[in-house]
């Protein structure tokens, strides 16, 4: 599997547990689509390409495009939706780090965080108010707590003020979710887990420019489109 399919399959794969967390039930459509006929949380896709060169037709049919803020994850950036009703939203890089390669230093507050993974649903509920305290209902429900994906926690002074998610599938640790002056904790937590996995995300803006500072390289383009 090529990383850019890796990375696809990897980030469908988290979206996959999120929505069933929530109760939804995504399918796969064989090996090149990921989608959910219902309605996914608010900033999940609908629908994740996993292969180039999948027919536009093929990842529209099976969402909600009546549904404002149906939008869909066009990993490869070679699909055009504008006729089903779409526009992009934003469009990103695909960006991965090589296994084995040496950890960017902390600098700043950051040097000073100390990291532990989110051990239970207490834990995850002031994770989640550290990263986004929009004060509703949560996103990241307990049931994601498990094998293969961990929520990451820096701290200081017992409050947490930094974090991300990690996740396995595609045969690498997808890192999404980031959070405060991350990059140094999240990636020495991750390799002290999963040493021998290639790292992957996707980032772009001034967010990129981090993750290249912390020896991430981009290896390809994604859109996000928003059906309208």
């Amino acid at each position: 599997m090529s990383l850019l399919r890796g990375a696809a399959v990897n980030n469908a794969a988290w979206c996959d547990a999120v929505c069933r967390a929530h109760g939804l039930a995504p399918r796969y459509d064989g090996e090149q689509l990921w989608f959910s006929a219902r309605r996914t949380p608010p900033m999940y896709p609908d629908a994740v390409t996993l292969e180039p060169g999948v027919p536009a037709r093929n990842v529209v049919r099976g969402v909600d495009t009546a549904s404002h803020g149906c939008s869909v994850k066009d990993s490869f950036a070679d699909l055009d939706l504008v006729g089903a009703g779409f526009e992009v939203l934003f469009e990103a890089q695909w960006i991965h780090r090589p296994a084995g390669a040496p950890l960017p230093r902390a600098e700043g507050e950051a040097a000073g965080l100390e990291w532990s993974e989110v051990a239970d649903a207490e834990e995850l509920a002031s994770w989640e108010a550290a990263f986004d305290d929009h004060g509703g209902d949560r996103m990241f429900r307990p049931g994601l707590l498990g094998e293969g994906i961990v929520f990451l926690a820096g701290r200081a002074d017992g409050r947490i003020v930094a974090g991300a998610v990690a996740s396995t599938g595609g045969g690498v640790v997808g890192v999404s979710n980031l959070f405060g002056a991350a990059w140094a904790g999240v990636l020495g937590a991750v390799c002290d887990r999963w040493p021998e996995l290639d790292v992957v995300g996707y980032e772009h803006g001034e967010d990129l420019e981090a993750a290249v500072r912390a020896g991430f390289a981009p290896i390809g383009p994604l859109r996000v489109w928003l059906c309208q």
